[in-house]
């Protein structure tokens, strides 16, 4: 009778067993959501201060977008911007650093924050070749049905251009590393080419060594 009651309860021991094991391997993030996995990865938090080394960081690139889209914001060139839903558009950062990082990160940034706020961007131009290749695809390709597909010559031309360029000054000794970098941006009317508006950001960060 004993040997007929464990065989019966078998099948949820080992399911016990299972979640016991699963819920041993399983982690929580600092956000509340679970990993799974002994390799020691976690999450972390996206918004933390990173201070790893003395290179241009996630926070440097938060800090600087911050200040940017909200010097942007109180201008009165993008309030008008907003109302009239004319458009804006952006050139890449030029990274004028002895480092390698994609600047296109910041652009993005202050893209998104300005579009949160109203204002409405136009394609970048170093993606436009995508937009140009889409347009003929659907015009001149005969595979769409025209009375559905895009027509060319719709598209808007923006009232100003963003662009910005980040330089670095870097300072060494036996001991230490010092690291200086100023971020610049311009509002440009693309019709008179006039420097609307303009801002800057500094950085510090040093190491020892």
């Amino acid at each position: 009778m004993l040997s007929k009651l464990a065989s019966n309860h078998r099948p949820h021991l080992l399911a016990g067993v299972l979640l016991l094991a699963l819920a041993g391997c399983q982690t929580t993030s600092p956000t509340g959501t679970p990993t799974t996995g002994t390799s020691g990865v976690s999450y972390g938090d996206a918004k933390a201060v990173e201070t790893v080394t003395t290179d241009l960081g996630s926070t440097d690139i938060q800090m600087i977008s911050e200040k940017m889209t909200q010097g942007l914001i109180q201008t009165p060139e993008i309030q008008t911007l907003i109302k009239k839903r004319q458009l804006l558009m952006a050139s890449p950062v030029q990274n004028k650093t002895s480092e390698y990082f994609d600047t296109k990160l910041i652009t993005d940034t202050v893209l998104t924050q300005l579009q949160k706020n109203g204002v409405r961007y136009a394609i970048e131009a170093d993606n436009m070749q995508n937009q140009t290749d889409e347009l003929r695809r659907q015009s001149q390709s005969g595979l769409y049905d025209k009375s559905k597909s895009v027509k060319v010559g719709k598209m808007q031309g923006a009232k100003y251009r963003l662009d910005g360029s980040i330089s670095s000054i870097i300072k060494k000794t036996s001991d230490l590393k010092d690291v200086y970098y100023k971020m610049n941006f311009r509002l440009i009317e693309i019709e008179t080419g006039i420097v609307e508006w303009s801002d800057e950001k500094e950085i510090r960060k040093s190491a020892r060594r």
